[in-house]
Parts: structure tokens; sequence; C-alpha cells
């Protein structure tokens, strides 16, 4: 079973809600979750059920107690940021560092690189077919929940006018369900991702060209807190198997780089400089 959860709290995941319900076929099932009708469907033969919180998807921290071992969730989610821009994108959740917006301290959930890959892929798609002016982008590794089932998130912003945007909310529909219909097929490894900023356009552009499958990925400004333990927690702590790193190299603190190079070689992780 396939999770694909949206909040009462988030105007651009009603905003997403709408259209999944208008352009795929789940059907109420009768019961509720937190007082909210939950939705179900077949999805290239998979059961996804489509439920609504009522509170901030970042806050789903014992999520998985009521929905037991499903195959992946999948957060349809608003994306923000101080500089507003049209903004399409995909990570998975979890806490390098401190627990400041939800989640567990220092740990993350499992990363479905393949399935991120996918729904990266189809934003791209959607977004050149619909002429959208967004941006497409991989973001790093940050914020609640921390779970320890395959999670990540699908993110329209990054301002309230993207967040009521139908079009918009229409290609994260399809790149979410896109990634739900393809989900269980891995045909490479992944890789992890070091360095650059939140939004990192190199590894965006390395993912889009087909060069690799990012798993986490650790942004400039939390290679700091990051030691072997948590570089290990990343790597096994993906669904793929993780092969070795890619380092943003300009985008790494040049303080950083002896302690993060000493890290990767203690758990025995091969890396590429880019």
């Amino acid at each position: 079973m396939i999770l694909l959860v949206a909040s009462l709290k988030d105007v651009a995941s009603l905003t997403i809600t709408r259209q999944v319900l208008a352009h795929y076929p789940f059907k109420p099932t009768g019961q509720a979750f937190q007082g909210n009708p939950v939705y179900s469907a077949i999805v290239n033969n998979k059961e996804v059920n489509l439920i609504i919180l009522s509170e901030e998807s970042i806050s789903a921290q014992y999520l998985t107690d009521n929905f037991p071992n499903p195959g992946l969730i999948v957060f349809i989610s608003r994306h923000s940021s101080t500089s507003g821009k049209p903004t399409l994108s995909v990570h998975t959740p979890g806490n390098l560092g401190e627990a400041e917006f939800g989640g567990l301290p220092r740990q993350v959930s499992i990363a479905p690189a393949a399935a991120m890959h996918d729904a990266l892929k189809a934003l791209s798609y959607f977004k050149e077919g619909m002429q959208l002016e967004y941006e497409v982008s991989y973001e790093c590794t940050h914020h609640g929940p921390s779970l320890n089932t395959p999670a990540m998130f699908v993110e329209l912003g990054s301002s309230p006018q993207q967040w009521r945007d139908p079009h918009a909310a229409e290609a994260v529909a399809h790149a979410a369900m896109s990634a739900i219909g393809k989900f269980g097929v891995f045909t490479k490894n992944a890789v992890l991702g070091i360095g650059g900023t939140h939004y990192n356009e190199r590894f965006t552009r390395i993912a889009l060209d087909g060069e690799a499958l990012f798993g986490h990925i650790i942004p400039k400004y939390a290679v700091s807190v990051v030691d072997a333990e948590m570089l290990r927690q990343c790597v096994e702590k993906t669904l793929e198997a993780v092969d070795s790193a890619v380092l943003d190299w300009k985008g790494i603190k040049s303080a950083d780089k002896p302690q993060l190079l000493a890290a990767l070689q203690e758990i025995g992780l091969p890396y590429k400089k880019i």
C-alpha cells in the first residue's frame, strides 16, 4: 500500500488534492482519518490511499502508527521561500541536525531515490508541456517527519499566489502520481549528494540528464554538523543501494572539507567531486 498525504493546514496541498481527485480514479472508502475522508484507488496494480491530515504534514511523525508498513509515503505540500520564486520541487524529509520543524533530531527518513527522480523528471516534463513559468529543483533533506519508511515531498511554491495556481498544482499532482505508478522499479544504484545550496542546481541537472539518482542531499550549511554516523545513516536510509557520494566541491566550505573527507573514508564510501 502507498500513502498519498495532504493537509488541511496547507493551501497548496488542498489545491493539489483537488487536481488528484479530478484526474485519477480515487473513490471515498467510507472511512475517515483525523475526521477527514480517506480515498482509495488502484494505480498500476498498486493500492493507493489518499489521506488528508488535520495537522501540518511536517508534524506527522506518528503517521505509520495508524498506517503500518506502507511501501511509500508521498506528501503533496506547499513550498515556502523568502524569494517567492515559483518552484516545483521534490525532497525526502528528515533532520540532519536539530529538529526545528518537526521530526526527530539527527534522524532522516528513508529516501526513495528512484521515486524522487521520477517525480523530478515528471515535474520538468509537465512544466514544459504546460508552459509553466516555474523552476524545477531537488531540495536538500530537511524538516519532519523522520520516518522509518520511504517518504518524499512533492511541493508547489513558493508563495500564496503559486499555492493557489491550479495549473501548477496539476503538474505536481501528475508528478506525484507518476512516481507512484512507477514505484518499485529500480534501474540503478543511488548516490549521496553533498554540498551546494538548499536547491542544488548541479544535482538537479545531473539527475534530469539521467546521470544519477540522488537519495539524501546534504547542503553546504549542514556539512559542519554531519559526521560519519550521520553519513552512514543517510546511506543506510536510502531505499536503493548507495554506491558513492557526489560532492559539489565548490559548494562546500573549505573549513569543512577535511572532516568531510575523513568521515567519508571512515564509512568507506567512494566519492566524486563535481
